[in-house]
């Protein structure tokens, strides 16, 4: 199993999967969905093709039969950008840690994944382990939405990089654009002018009093308290004019328990105090994406199987991961859900990599769970 883990990981950090939802022309997933289909079938595996979006495709690898429980395990064809990274594309072990973009988010999970469908499909397993290589989860989670779709399942490992261990939450996120609207003047004349920007100030300071009042608010015992910051701003269009618009976008990580209504509901009440205290204020609020936050129960026999088969003692206790993932859809669709993956560090960063040993017991483990959970 060992060496076939590292060779299936280095060709899937090989292959340019660069989201292009996020770096326009970027290549997508098409290849690399190709590689997985082709695999799964010299594997012995049966693959389908997914894609309601073009050019965006998944592949959902299945193995064992019908005659038991169904597992799913999930995992992430795309990566983002490659800005400032230097041969991302080029696998490079050193020591225990192979590098390239993706390895760690998550090609390493997903091949993890890979290896773990092939070898309880070969052992006989009683019922079914699908493998989920989804499309668009470092966007907006196209893929595993139109996988659900296809897809029923008793439980779902998401093979997230969780340092090995078991994680059973993680927050939500709303993202909320800010709009000013000022009045245009010539820069020597600002008394016939309204400056957005100047305007903005004092939102900006009551976000911050936000983001210290959710310090407090609520915390939860894996996730901690709900974030609150501040993204982008943009406003103006040259040095001597009066910018007539400002536009700010906050993102805030909300709790299990807490909805989109709450968070819309808290960015009311800032910007009506902000109005109040500035009659000429015309400021509007509108969200643009919202992803809902996940907890499963540490009772699920999924979480247990889990616990019983991590590798390190940390895994007895479950965890919450700072990140969200696509973990919130699947449990969303009725399925017990958890997050299980390797270790490593890197993601998003210029200097990626994955733990070579990390990944392989990774894929032992999945193997386990899969051989207890669905024999």
């Amino acid at each position: 199993m060992s060496e076939d883990v590292i060779e299936l990981l280095t060709t899937l950090v090989s292959i340019d999967s660069v989201n292009p939802a996020l770096i326009l022309g970027a290549a997508g997933e098409t290849r690399i969905a190709e590689y997985v289909a082709i695999w799964a079938s010299q594997n012995g595996l049966a693959a389908e093709h997914v894609e309601t979006t073009p050019s965006r495709p998944s592949v959902i690898v299945r193995g064992g039969s019908t005659n038991g429980p169904t597992l799913l395990l999930c995992g992430h064809l795309d990566t983002v950008g490659i800005d400032g990274v230097t041969d991302p594309f080029i696998p490079r072990v050193d020591g225990d840690r192979l590098y390239g973009r993706g390895a760690y988010d998550m090609k390493a999970g997903l091949a993890a994944a890979l290896i773990a469908c092939r070898e309880a499909d070969q052992a006989g397993i009683a019922g079914q382990i699908i493998v989920a290589a989804v499309a668009d989860e470092e966007h907006a989670s196209l893929g595993v939405q139109e996988v659900l779709e296809h897809v029923r399942a008793d439980a779902a490992i998401v093979t997230e990089p969780t340092e090995l261990e078991v994680a059973t939450a993680h927050k939500g996120f709303v993202w909320t654009e800010i709009e000013v609207t000022g009045r245009s003047a010539h820069g020597s004349r600002p008394h016939l002018g309204i400056d957005a920007i100047m305007q903005t100030g004092p939102i900006l300071q009551a976000i911050h009093s936000l983001q210290g009042e959710l310090a407090t608010r609520r915390l939860h015992p894996t996730l901690g308290p709900g974030t609150l910051h501040a993204s982008l701003i943009t406003g103006g269009r040259e040095e001597s004019t009066i910018p007539e618009r400002c536009l700010l976008t906050i993102e805030r990580r909300t709790l299990p328990g807490e909805s989109l209504a709450d968070v819309e509901a808290d960015v009311a009440r800032l910007l009506q105090q902000c109005r109040d205290a500035d009659a000429a204020l015309t400021v509007n609020a509108r969200t643009t994406l919202a992803r809902d936050p996940f907890e499963t129960s540490s009772d699920e026999p999924i979480v247990q199987a889990l616990q019983q088969a991590a590798p390190d003692p940390r895994g007895s206790v479950p965890v919450g991961v700072s990140y969200w993932a696509d973990s919130a859809f699947i449990a969303a669709a009725g399925i017990p859900t958890v997050l299980f993956g390797p270790d490593g560090d890197g993601a998003h960063a210029t200097t990626e990599w994955a733990s070579i040993s990390g990944t392989i017991q990774c894929a032992r483990t999945l193997y386990a769970v899969a051989m207890d959970f669905c024999g």
